[in-house]
């Protein structure tokens, strides 16, 4: 006996209707297992990067206490010693010390060790006598320390027009703004001191190349410096004299050793500056220092260049800028 159509019309409906239903719930768990997933990503990503942050500021407070550790034993050895050499504790690298999840280490660099480029300008310059703003021997020096590394001495006026106050471009290899505003992006010169070292990549001629060669030999420092010949390496020592040859340079740091010359003069009598006038100042001790730290404390990393003085007895940092130096 065969059903009603009406009741097989009724079952095929409430069949569908089913299934609708079904579907319908799928969705709404597919939904909420996606909106729940969601959550529960956004939620981890947060936390991570919430510990991030965390251990980032965890690792620069490390890294400033780094710093007063080179703050204190700059100032013990100021107190100590009437000289610095590289035999001393400051220019023994702090070796990486473990702290709660993580590490610090440190070192401490002589600057004076280097040339200054901004002794290259008596004063900062006086634009209406450009002329009489250079410092004839500190040129001199320079240009001798451009050929003892084997770099082009049309880097010298390159570079004292970059610092110079004036807009009078050098003859012949010098550049002042018509230079720079060709570039891409342009710019114009600083006409002043360098704050920094790192200004030498914005002046004509010095290329990633001539820069790697160039750095370890000299800095940017805001007053006039002395080289403490103590520290000094052999291409700072080599452009003291243009008569002064690697031999002599070699018995210099020999007899030099890690513990210095305790006397100027002891060094100006060494047989191999025998009959050598030095035109430009140099002493056996140093006021100003590069203080690099380098801490990290589960992601987060920080490093640090601190450039600290200490001519009054009383040390201070004059100047501190996060770093990607390798110590």
């Amino acid at each position: 006996m065969t059903a009603p159509l009406f009741m097989k019309h009724d079952f095929a409906s409430s069949n569908r209707q089913r299934g609708v239903a079904l579907i319908t719930a799928l969705l709404v768990v597919a939904l909420a297992t996606a909106a729940a997933v969601a959550m529960a990503t956004r939620l981890n990503v947060d936390m991570r990067r919430t510990g991030n942050l965390l251990n980032g500021e965890q690792a620069y407070a490390y890294a400033l206490a780094a710093e007063s550790w080179a703050y204190v034993i700059l100032r013990r050895d100021q107190e100590d010693s009437e000289y610095d050499s590289l035999g001393e504790n400051w220019a023994s690298a702090l070796p990486p010390i473990a702290v709660e999840g993580g590490f610090v280490n440190g070192r401490i660099e002589d600057l004076q060790g280097r040339f200054n480029v901004n002794n290259l300008i008596v004063d900062g310059g006086d634009p209406a006598e450009p002329e009489a703003a250079v410092d004839d021997e500190q040129l001199a020096y320079f240009k001798r320390l451009l050929d003892v590394l084997d770099l082009e001495p049309a880097l010298a006026p390159a570079l004292l027009d970059w610092i110079d106050a004036d807009i009078n471009a050098t003859f012949p290899d010098g550049a002042e703004d018509e230079a720079y505003l060709l570039a891409e992006p342009p710019y114009r010169t600083a006409n002043g001191p360098m704050v920094n070292i790192s200004e030498l990549r914005m002046v004509q001629g010095f290329t990633p190349e001539v820069i790697a060669v160039l750095e370890p030999h000299v800095t940017a420092l805001p007053e006039e410096t002395t080289i403490n010949i103590n520290t000094a390496s052999a291409a700072v020592l080599r452009a003291l004299h243009k008569e002064l040859d690697d031999s002599g340079v070699e018995q210099l740091i020999s007899d030099r050793g890690d513990d210095g010359f305790a006397e100027l003069d002891t060094f100006l009598e060494h047989n191999a500056l025998a009959g050598l006038d030095i035109e430009i100042d140099v002493d056996i001790s140093s006021d100003w220092f590069n203080v690099l730290t380098a801490t990290s404390v589960g992601r987060g990393k920080a490093q640090l260049e601190s450039l600290l003085w200490r001519g009054d007895g009383s040390p201070r940092i004059i100047s501190r800028v996060r770093s990607r130096r390798r110590l």
